[in-house]
C-alpha cells in the first residue's frame, strides 16, 4: 500500500514529506473505527502522527542544526518507547472480534512500524549526520529488554540499507556515529536470537559499505601499510553480495576483522572505546560478549587506533574504583595489546600518575611490559622519561596536569618505579642488556637529581638508587652491587655532597670486576661525549664517570679519540667539567711527550686562562705550569709566545690569587726559555708595566710575585735592578728610575707604547694601582719625552687633567707634578720636522740619565749609607752597580 502510494505521489510530483502526511491521512479515515477496539494500538499511533508532524516541521526549519537534532531526537526518543513497547502483533490480533477486525489491526499495526520507519528515512535522507539517531536507537534498545528488539533492529537495518544505496557517488560522507554504531550492532551479531542475528548482521553489512564510501580515499594511501600486518578485506568490492551479511553472524573473528579493516581510524577509536565502556556492563555476556570482540579487533588493527591515552587512563580508573573486576583480565589485555602498537603512548600515560604507584598501575605495567617484543620500546620510551628532572617544569607544557608532588614533573620518579618492576621480568633480559649502558647512566643521573632536590626522605623511597641495584644483579653483575654495598655507596647516596664519590666508586667498582659491559658502556659514554648532554650538569657524572673507566682500562696518554673529549671539556659551560678535565690532563704530565696533538692540547689550556669562573683559571694555570715543566724545549720554545702573551691579561686579574699565580709563572716561562730570551723581548717588554705597578699591590703574595718576576726580567735583560728590589733597600720610584733609565738606554722604541699602557691604569679603583702609574708615566715621559708627538701629549695631558681631581690628596699631589712634566714637553716641542729630528738625533748620541722626580716614600737609611759611586756623563751603558741609587741622592742635596 505504501509502494503504490510513493509512486503515485511521485508521478504527481508530491514531495516526501507530503506523501508521507497523505498517507496517514488516508490511514487515519479507514481505521478510525478501530478507536474503541484497538485503544491502545489507536493511541500510538495518533501520537506517532502528532510527532512526525513535529519532527519533519523542525526539518523545514530555520532552526540552528545542534538544535534541531537535539529537539528531533527528543521527540524520536519519546516515539521509540510508544512504537517498540506494544505487545507483539500475535496479542494485538487477539483484540479483534472478527477476522475483518484483525486485518485491520495488523494493517494499522504494520503502519505504525513503517511510520516510524519513514520518518527515520526522511531525516537520514537530508542529512546522514542523523544517522546518529540509529547509535541512539541501538543503545535504548539495549538498555530496556522489554522492547521488541527484533522490530527495532529491522528498522535499523532497512535505514541502513537506504543509507548505503544513497551515499554511493558521494565526494564525503558525514557520518561520525558509524564507530559506535558498528559496536552496538557487533554485539547485536553475537545475539542468541537468530532473527535479531540474522537483520543486525545485514545492518552491519550495510553499515560497513558506507564507511567504504566514506573511507574511500584514506584506503587508497593506507592499504599498502595495513597490509604489511597481514590485514585482508573480509567483503568483496561490491556491498550487494550476498555472502558478507552470513560471514558477520556470530563469527566474532570476522566481525574485528572487518570493522577493523573498514573503518577509518576516528571511528575505529569510538568502536574500541564503545566496546571498552560496555566492559563495565552488569549483564555478564554482554561484557564477555564486547571483551572477546575488543581482543580481536585490537590483535590485528591496534595500530589505527587513536586516543590511546584516553583508554589506558579509563582502564586505570576503572580497574582502580573496582580492583576485583569481573573483566579486568580483558582490560589488562587491551593494554598489552595496545602497548604493542603504540608503546610510547601507553607508558607516558602510566607515568602520568601518583607516586609511588598504587596496586592497580603496577598490574597495568606488568601488563604493558608482558611481551617480549616491544620490551625494547617500552625501554627506550622510559629512558625518554629518565631525561627528564624531577621537579623540572617545561615552559611549553604550562597547563598540563601532574598528580605528583608538590604538582611538579614526578614522572622520572615514576619511570625508576617502573623500571624496579619491569627490569627483573624474564622476557626483558635481552632488552636490558642491549641497552644497559643507557639504563645504567640514566639512572646514575636520577640518583644525582633526587639527592640534589633532597627528595629522599625516610618514609619516601629511593626509586633511582633500587633500580640502579635491580640493574646490576639483572645484568650478571651480583658481586657489584655487593661489593659497593660494603663500601656503604648505596647508603650514602641519598646525601647530595657524596653522590660525585658514589660515581667514582661505582666506576672503580665496575672496572675492578671487569665488568663485559665495559665495550658498549665505553661507546656510549664517548657518543654521549660527543654529542653532548641534554643539561650542564649531567655531563659532570658522564666525565667522572668515563675518566674513571678509561683510568682503569687504559695507561696514560689516553687514545687521541679520547685527548680530544678532554681537550673540548677544558672549556666546557661547566666549571666542574673544566676542572675534571684540566685535573686528568695535568696527571698525564709525565707522559706529555707522548701525546701526538701536544700543541693543540696547550693551546686549550690557555684558552681556559679567558673563563669567568676563577677556579677554573687557577687550575689551568697550574695545570700549564706543570705540562711545562715537562714539556720538551723542541715543543715549548715553538709554543713560548703565545704562552706568555697569555700570562699578561690575567697579571692584572681582579683576583689577587689569579695576579699573583700569572705573574710568577710569566717569570718561570723566562727562567726556562733563558736560551730563547731574543724571542721574548717583545713580550717581557709590553709585561713591564704591571709588574712594576703591581710592586705596590695590598697583597704580600702578589708583591713577591712581581719581585721575583722582575728579577728574572731584568737579569736576561742585562739591567741591574735586581739589588732594588730586595727588602732592605726597595723603594718603588726608585725601581721605577731604574727601569727607565734602562729602557731610554737600550729600549728606547718601547717607552711610548708603555706610556700607553699605563694610562690604562689612571682609572682603577685600586689606589695603589692609580698612585703607581702616575709616578711611572711621570718617569716614562721624562725618559721619552722627545718621541711624542703633539696629538699624543694632548691626549696624555687629557688623562692627567682627571687625576688632578682625584680623591686621594696624595694622588693629586703625584699627578701635579707628572702634569708639569708634559707641559714642560709640550713646551719644548717644536712644530719644525727638521728640528725634531735633530732632536731626537741628539738624545740618541746624548743620553742623560734621570734623577728623582717626586721623593715618594723615601728609605730613611738611604742618605746615611757609606756607599757611594762618581756619575759619569755620557755613560751610555745605563747603572753599573745598585749603589748607584745613592748618585741621585747626594746630586739633590
Amino acid at each position: 500500500m505504501t509502494s503504490k502510494i510513493q509512486k503515485t505521489s511521485k508521478n504527481l510530483g508530491y514531495s516526501k514529506d507530503k506523501v508521507t502526511g497523505l498517507q496517514c491521512l488516508r490511514s487515519s479515515v479507514k481505521w478510525h473505527r478501530l478507536e474503541h477496539i484497538a485503544t491502545s494500538l489507536w493511541d500510538v499511533y495518533s501520537g506517532l502522527f502528532g510527532d512526525q508532524a513535529m519532527i519533519l516541521a523542525v526539518n523545514s526549519s530555520f532552526v540552528d542544526p545542534s538544535l534541531q537534532f537535539k529537539s528531533q531526537l527528543k521527540i524520536i526518543e519519546s516515539s521509540f518507547k510508544k512504537v517498540f513497547s506494544i505487545p507483539s502483533l500475535e496479542k494485538v490480533r487477539q483484540m479483534g472480534n472478527s477476522e475483518d477486525d484483525k486485518e485491520d489491526i495488523e494493517n494499522l499495526y504494520q503502519n505504525i512500524l513503517n511510520m516510524y520507519e519513514d520518518t527515520l528515512l526522511i531525516l537520514v535522507s537530508k542529512d546522514l549526520y542523523k544517522l546518529q539517531i540509529l547509535k541512539d536507537m541501538a543503545m535504548w534498545m539495549n538498555e530496556d529488554s522489554s522492547y521488541l528488539q527484533e522490530r527495532a533492529i529491522v528498522v535499523i537495518s532497512r535505514v541502513l540499507s537506504f543509507a548505503s544505496r544513497k551515499v554511493r557517488g558521494y565526494a564525503s560522507v558525514d557520518a561520525p556515529c558509524l564507530g559506535v554504531l558498528a559496536a552496538e550492532l557487533s554485539l547485536l551479531c553475537c545475539h542468541n536470537d537468530v532473527s535479531i542475528t540474522q537483520q543486525a548482521s545485514l545492518g552491519m553489512h550495510h553499515l560497513l559499505c558506507i564507511a567504504k564510501c566514506q573511507n574511500e580515499d584514506i584506503e587508497k594511501t593506507k592499504s599498502t601499510k595495513y597490509e604489511k600486518h597481514g590485514n585482508h578485506c573480509l567483503l568483496s568490492p561490491s556491498c550487494d553480495t550476498e555472502f558478507v551479511p552470513k560471514v558477520l553472524q556470530r563469527d566474532r573473528a570476522k566481525i574485528a576483522q572487518s570493522v577493523g579493516q573498514t573503518l577509518m581510524p576516528s571511528l575505529l577509536t569510538d568502536f574500541v572505546w564503545s566496546l571498552l565502556m560496555t566492559l563495565s556492563s552488569p549483564n555478564c555476556v554482554t561484557a564477555f560478549k564486547a571483551s572477546t570482540i575488543l581482543k580481536l579487533t585490537l590483535e590485528y588493527h591496534a595500530h589505527k587506533v587513536t586516543m590511546v591515552s584516553k583508554i589506558v587512563d579509563a582502564i586505570y580508573k576503572k580497574l582502580r574504583e573496582n580492583s576485583s573486576h569481573v573483566m579486568r583480565q580483558a582490560m589488562l589485555r587491551v593494554t598489552t595489546l595496545l602497548t604493542r602498537t603504540s608503546p610510547k603512548k601507553v607508558i607516558f600515560q602510566l607515568m602520568d600518575y601518583p607516586v609511588p604507584a598504587d596496586d592497580t598501575l603496577i598490574l597495568m605495567w606488568h601488563a604493558a611490559g608482558s611481551e617480549s617484543s616491544v620490551a625494547p620500546h617500552v625501554l627506550k620510551t622510559i629512558l625518554l622519561i629518565l631525561k627528564g628532572k624531577p621537579g623540572e617544569v617545561h615552559a611549553s607544557l604550562p597547563e598540563r596536569r601532574r598528580f605528583s608532588l608538590d604538582t611538579t614533573n614526578m614522572m622520572p620518579v615514576a619511570a625508576s618505579q617502573a623500571l624496579c618492576t619491569l627490569l627483573p621480568v624474564g622476557s626483558y633480559k635481552k632488552a636490558v642488556a642491549q641497552l644497559f649502558p643507557q639504563l645504567l647512566m640514566a639512572l646514575m643521573l636520577q640518583v644525582f637529581y633526587i639527592s640534589e632536590l633532597r627528595l629522599v626522605t625516610e618514609d619516601r623511597p629511593f626509586y633511582a638508587r633500587d633500580a640502579l641495584r635491580v640493574l646490576l644483579n639483572c645484568s650478571g653483575l651480583q658481586q657489584v652491587d655487593i661489593a659497593l654495598n660494603k663500601k656503604n655507596c648505596w647508603n650514602q647516596f641519598s646525601e647530595e655532597l657524596f653522590h660525585h664519590q658514589g660515581v667514582y666508586l661505582i666506576a672503580k667498582t665496575l672496572s675492578e670486576y671487569n665488568f663485559p659491559q665495559f665495550p658498549e658502556t665505553l661507546q656510549y659514554l664517548y657518543k654521549l661525549s660527543v654529542e653532548g648532554p641534554r643539561r650542564s650538569e649531567d655531563s659532570v657524572i658522564t666525565v667522572i664517570f668515563f675518566t674513571e673507566l678509561l683510568n682503569n682500562f687504559f695507561k696514560d696518554p689516553f687514545p687521541e679519540e679520547f685527548l680530544v673529549l678532554f681537550r673540548n671539556w677544558v672549556n666546557d659551560s661547566n666549571p666542574a667539567v673544566s676542572k675534571l678535565s684540566l685535573q686528568k690532563i695535568a696527571n698525564m704530565a709525565p707522559v706529555i711527550n707522548e701525546i701526538e696533538n701536544v700543541c693543540s692540547l696547550l693551546i686549550s689550556i690557555l684558552d681556559a686562562f679567558l673563563s669567568k669562573e676563577k677556579t677554573v683559571i687557577i687550575r689551568a694555570l697550574l695545570t700549564l705550569r706543570r705540562l711545562l715543566g715537562k714539556l720538551d724545549k723542541v715543543t715549548y720554545s715553538s709554543l713560548c709566545i703565545r704562552i706568555a702573551s697569555s700570562y699578561c691579561p690575567l697579571m692584572d686579574h681582579s683576583n689577587e690569587g689569579i695576579r699573583s699565580m700569572a705573574i710568577r709563572h710569566f717569570g718561570e716561562l723566562l727562567r726556562d726559555m733563558s736560551h730563547y730570551m731574543w724571542m721574548l723581548n717583545d713580550v717581557v717588554l709590553g709585561g713591564l708595566v704591571p709588574l712594576i705597578l703591581f710592586l705596590e699591590d695590598t697583597d704580600i703574595s702578589v708583591v713577591k710575585a712581581c719581585r721575583h718576576t722582575l728579577t728574572i726580567c731584568t737579569s736576561e735583560l742585562n739591567w741591574s735592578t735586581s739589588y732594588l728590589l730586595k727588602d732592605k733597600y726597595y723603594n718603588f720610584e726608585l725601581v721605577v728610575l731604574n727601569i727607565c733609565n734602562n729602557l731610554l738606554v737600550s729600549h728606547e722604541n718601547y717607552i711610548t707604547d708603555l706610556i700607553s699602557d699605563t694610562l690604562g691604569f689612571l682609572r682603577s679603583s685600586r689606589i695603589y694601582l692609580r698612585k703607581a702609574s702616575v709616578i711611572l708615566i711621570g718617569y716614562l715621559a721624562k725618559s721619552g719625552g722627545h718621541l711624542l708627538l703633539r696629538d699624543e701629549i694632548e691626549v696624555m695631558l687629557e688623562a692627567i687633567d682627571r687625576v688632578l681631581w682625584d680623591e686621594d690628596p696624595i694622588i693629586r699631589q703625584l699627578a701635579e707634578i707628572t702634569h708639569k712634566i708634559f707641559k714642560e714637553i709640550a713646551h719644548r716641542l717644536t712644530s719644525s720636522h727638521v728640528k725634531q729630528t735633530f732632536r731626537r738625533l741628539f738624545h740618541f748620541i746624548y743620553i742623560k740619565k734621570l734623577k728623582p722626580l717626586y721623593n715618594y716614600n723615601w728609605p730613611n737609611n738611604l742618605a746615611s749609607s757609606p756607599m757611594k759611586i762618581k756619575e759619569t756623563d755620557g755613560d751610555k751603558e745605563g747603572l753599573t752597580d745598585e749603589n748607584y741609587v745613592y748618585m741621585f741622592v747626594k746630586n739633590e742635596t
